[in-house]
Protein backbone atom coordinates (compact mmCIF):
# COMPACT_ATOMS: atom_id res chain seq x y z
CA UNK A 1 0.00 0.00 0.00
CA UNK A 2 1.43 3.38 -1.01
CA UNK A 3 2.10 6.21 1.39
CA UNK A 4 -0.72 8.34 -0.05
CA UNK A 5 -3.21 5.48 0.42
CA UNK A 6 -2.15 5.02 4.06
CA UNK A 7 -2.38 8.75 4.65
CA UNK A 8 -5.86 8.81 3.11
CA UNK A 9 -7.03 6.00 5.40
CA UNK A 10 -5.59 7.68 8.49
CA UNK A 11 -7.27 10.97 7.56
CA UNK A 12 -10.56 9.20 6.88
CA UNK A 13 -10.62 7.47 10.28
CA UNK A 14 -9.53 10.63 12.07
CA UNK A 15 -12.30 12.63 10.40
CA UNK A 16 -14.82 9.88 11.19
CA UNK A 17 -13.95 10.03 14.88
CA UNK A 18 -14.10 13.83 14.84
CA UNK A 19 -17.51 13.89 13.14
CA UNK A 20 -18.90 11.28 15.56
CA UNK A 21 -17.75 13.28 18.57
CA UNK A 22 -18.96 16.54 17.05
CA UNK A 23 -22.42 15.20 16.31
CA UNK A 24 -22.63 13.36 19.59
CA UNK A 25 -24.58 10.28 20.42
CA UNK A 26 -28.18 9.92 19.34
CA UNK A 27 -30.27 9.33 22.46
CA UNK A 28 -33.98 8.89 21.79
CA UNK A 29 -35.09 10.62 24.97
CA UNK A 30 -33.11 13.74 23.93
CA UNK A 31 -34.63 13.99 20.46
CA UNK A 32 -37.41 16.45 19.70
CA UNK A 33 -40.68 14.76 18.80
CA UNK A 34 -40.43 15.93 15.18
CA UNK A 35 -37.26 13.84 14.69
CA UNK A 36 -38.09 10.83 16.85
CA UNK A 37 -39.98 8.48 14.55
CA UNK A 38 -37.69 6.51 12.24
CA UNK A 39 -34.57 7.47 14.22
CA UNK A 40 -32.12 4.94 15.61
CA UNK A 41 -30.22 5.56 18.83
CA UNK A 42 -26.46 5.16 18.99
CA UNK A 43 -27.17 1.96 20.92
CA UNK A 44 -28.78 0.55 17.77
CA UNK A 45 -32.30 0.56 19.20
CA UNK A 46 -35.18 2.21 17.37
CA UNK A 47 -36.72 5.39 18.73
CA UNK A 48 -40.49 5.45 19.09
CA UNK A 49 -42.92 8.28 19.68
CA UNK A 50 -45.31 7.65 22.57
CA UNK A 51 -48.23 9.53 24.09
CA UNK A 52 -47.72 10.77 27.64
CA UNK A 53 -50.27 9.61 30.17
CA UNK A 54 -53.00 12.12 31.07
CA UNK A 55 -51.71 14.76 28.62
CA UNK A 56 -51.74 15.51 24.92
CA UNK A 57 -47.94 15.62 24.83
CA UNK A 58 -45.74 13.09 23.10
CA UNK A 59 -42.30 11.86 24.14
CA UNK A 60 -39.52 10.11 22.32
CA UNK A 61 -38.51 6.81 23.93
CA UNK A 62 -36.03 4.05 23.21
CA UNK A 63 -37.72 0.84 22.12
CA UNK A 64 -36.37 -2.67 22.54
CA UNK A 65 -36.18 -3.19 18.76
CA UNK A 66 -32.55 -3.44 17.68
CA UNK A 67 -31.42 -2.49 14.18
CA UNK A 68 -28.39 -4.46 13.12
CA UNK A 69 -27.07 -2.31 10.27
CA UNK A 70 -27.57 1.26 11.46
CA UNK A 71 -27.01 3.16 14.67
CA UNK A 72 -27.04 6.83 15.59
CA UNK A 73 -29.24 7.62 12.61
CA UNK A 74 -32.01 10.17 12.13
CA UNK A 75 -34.11 9.61 9.02
CA UNK A 76 -34.01 12.31 6.35
CA UNK A 77 -37.04 14.37 5.36
CA UNK A 78 -36.55 13.15 1.78
CA UNK A 79 -37.06 9.52 2.84
CA UNK A 80 -39.99 10.36 5.11
CA UNK A 81 -41.69 12.05 2.14
CA UNK A 82 -40.70 9.43 -0.45
CA UNK A 83 -41.94 6.56 1.72
CA UNK A 84 -45.21 8.24 2.68
CA UNK A 85 -44.66 7.94 6.42
CA UNK A 86 -45.41 10.52 9.10
CA UNK A 87 -43.02 11.56 11.85
CA UNK A 88 -45.95 12.54 14.06
CA UNK A 89 -47.50 9.07 14.12
CA UNK A 90 -47.47 7.26 17.43
CA UNK A 91 -46.46 3.62 17.12
CA UNK A 92 -46.57 1.56 13.96
CA UNK A 93 -49.14 -0.86 12.66
CA UNK A 94 -49.37 -3.42 9.89
CA UNK A 95 -52.74 -1.85 9.01
CA UNK A 96 -50.73 0.56 6.86
CA UNK A 97 -50.26 -2.25 4.34
CA UNK A 98 -54.01 -2.21 3.69
CA UNK A 99 -53.70 1.22 2.06
CA UNK A 100 -52.70 0.95 -1.59
CA UNK A 101 -51.54 4.58 -1.46
CA UNK A 102 -49.13 3.82 1.38
CA UNK A 103 -47.88 0.63 -0.27
CA UNK A 104 -47.31 2.54 -3.53
CA UNK A 105 -45.12 5.07 -1.67
CA UNK A 106 -43.22 2.39 0.23
CA UNK A 107 -42.63 0.30 -2.91
CA UNK A 108 -41.65 3.27 -5.07
CA UNK A 109 -38.02 3.25 -6.26
CA UNK A 110 -37.43 6.56 -4.43
CA UNK A 111 -38.23 4.84 -1.13
CA UNK A 112 -37.46 1.17 -1.67
CA UNK A 113 -34.00 1.73 -3.18
CA UNK A 114 -32.90 4.83 -1.26
CA UNK A 115 -34.30 4.55 2.26
CA UNK A 116 -32.97 1.35 3.87
CA UNK A 117 -33.95 2.36 7.41
CA UNK A 118 -37.66 2.75 6.66
CA UNK A 119 -37.71 -0.23 4.30
CA UNK A 120 -36.00 -2.42 6.94
CA UNK A 121 -38.60 -1.38 9.51
CA UNK A 122 -41.49 -2.33 7.23
CA UNK A 123 -39.79 -5.52 5.99
CA UNK A 124 -39.68 -6.66 9.61
CA UNK A 125 -43.25 -5.53 10.28
CA UNK A 126 -44.51 -7.38 7.20
CA UNK A 127 -42.52 -10.49 8.16
CA UNK A 128 -44.12 -10.46 11.62
CA UNK A 129 -47.46 -10.68 9.81
CA UNK A 130 -46.22 -13.54 7.61
CA UNK A 131 -45.94 -11.35 4.51
CA UNK A 132 -42.93 -10.60 2.33
CA UNK A 133 -42.60 -6.90 1.57
CA UNK A 134 -40.87 -7.76 -1.72
CA UNK A 135 -43.86 -9.89 -2.74
CA UNK A 136 -46.27 -7.17 -1.63
CA UNK A 137 -44.36 -4.62 -3.74
CA UNK A 138 -44.27 -6.98 -6.72
CA UNK A 139 -48.05 -7.45 -6.48
CA UNK A 140 -48.48 -3.69 -6.20
CA UNK A 141 -46.37 -3.23 -9.34
CA UNK A 142 -48.38 -5.85 -11.27
CA UNK A 143 -51.68 -4.24 -10.27
CA UNK A 144 -50.33 -0.83 -11.31
CA UNK A 145 -49.14 -2.23 -14.65
CA UNK A 146 -52.54 -3.85 -15.28
CA UNK A 147 -54.34 -0.60 -14.51
CA UNK A 148 -52.07 1.32 -16.90
CA UNK A 149 -52.71 -1.25 -19.63
CA UNK A 150 -56.45 -0.94 -19.14
CA UNK A 151 -56.34 2.85 -19.17
CA UNK A 152 -54.04 3.13 -22.18
CA UNK A 153 -55.64 0.42 -24.35
CA UNK A 154 -59.23 0.63 -23.23
CA UNK A 155 -59.29 -3.13 -22.68
CA UNK A 156 -62.10 -2.89 -20.22
CA UNK A 157 -64.44 -5.82 -20.53
CA UNK A 158 -67.85 -4.60 -19.55
CA UNK A 159 -69.52 -6.53 -16.78
CA UNK A 160 -73.12 -7.67 -16.85
CA UNK A 161 -75.59 -4.87 -17.22
CA UNK A 162 -78.13 -4.83 -14.47
CA UNK A 163 -81.74 -4.76 -15.57
CA UNK A 164 -83.68 -1.79 -14.30
CA UNK A 165 -85.84 -2.54 -11.30
CA UNK A 166 -89.37 -3.30 -12.33
CA UNK A 167 -92.29 -3.26 -10.05
CA UNK A 168 -93.31 -6.76 -9.02
CA UNK A 169 -96.17 -8.06 -11.05
CA UNK A 170 -98.85 -10.21 -9.66
CA UNK A 171 -100.15 -13.10 -11.67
Amino acid sequence: MGFSMKLSLVLFFTCSLFVQRTLGDVICENLPTNLCSFAIASSGKRCVLENCKNTQEKKCKTSEVVVEKLSGYIETDQCVNACGVCRESVGISSDAFLSSKFTAHLCSPACFHNCPNIVDLFVNLAASEGVSLSTLCKNQEEIHRSMLAILSHGDVTPGPVAAPHAAPTSL
